[in-house]
């Protein structure tokens, strides 16, 4: 899953939503470091990753770009499931994408100076750049993956991945709606978090 899949799945917990924002920058036993729901939203995080990675949904939709990618399939899968919700948003929410966003954005600001340094190295970016919303249509999509692999290890094959998508994306957008239905019922039943409320639910 990607940053909008493991907000939404926070279930609009602020401190929840915070270590899931962060998971993958806490290392080891470092998440013991933060209060009590950023650590479980930590860990929330490396569980979602957990079954996300084992689950035979996602190794069919890895399949698709496996051929350029390899072992780096699963960052382009967790991107385009990203571009999955944001599309399909009204289908998982009362509230719109923006509302959502807006909410997030503020959420994770008011965090800024707890974050790992790796985070406070792009964060500023993320933000100005409105990341959350370009995951809604294919040309942010693009423009996501080139931006990822001018400053990480993941290939630049953004024209393949996106002709992919365009070429397959009923058939992903299937794999993509049968998995999150799963994956919603995962966090529900297994760590006690209600996705898809109203932010006026808060607690």
């Amino acid at each position: 899953m990607n940053f909008l899949a493991h907000l939404y799945l926070s279930g609009n917990h602020e401190e929840i939503m915070v270590g899931n924002f962060i998971g993958d920058y806490v290392k080891g036993k470092e998440y013991l470091y933060y209060p009590e729901k950023i650590r479980k939203g930590i860990m929330l995080h490396r569980y979602i990753d957990s079954y996300t990675d084992s689950h035979p949904i996602t190794k069919i939709s890895r399949a698709h770009v496996s051929e350029k990618y390899g072992k780096y399939s699963g960052i382009v899968i967790d991107i385009f499931y990203d571009y999955f919700l944001s599309s399909n948003w009204s289908l998982f929410s009362p509230i719109e994408l923006q509302g959502f966003v807006d909410f997030a954005f503020a959420t994770l600001k008011k965090h800024y100076y707890d974050y790992p340094q790796g985070i406070k190295n792009w964060f500023p970016n993320f933000i100005r750049n409105n990341w959350l919303i370009k995951y809604s249509t294919i040309e942010g999509i693009e423009e996501v993956l080139f931006r990822m692999s001018s400053r990480t290890s993941l290939p630049e094959f953004s024209n393949y991945a996106v002709g992919i998508l365009r070429e397959r994306e009923v058939e992903m957008r299937n794999e993509f709606l049968e998995f999150f239905s799963a994956i919603r019922d995962f966090v529900e039943i297994e760590h006690g978090i209600i996705t898809g409320l109203p932010q006026s639910l808060e607690k």
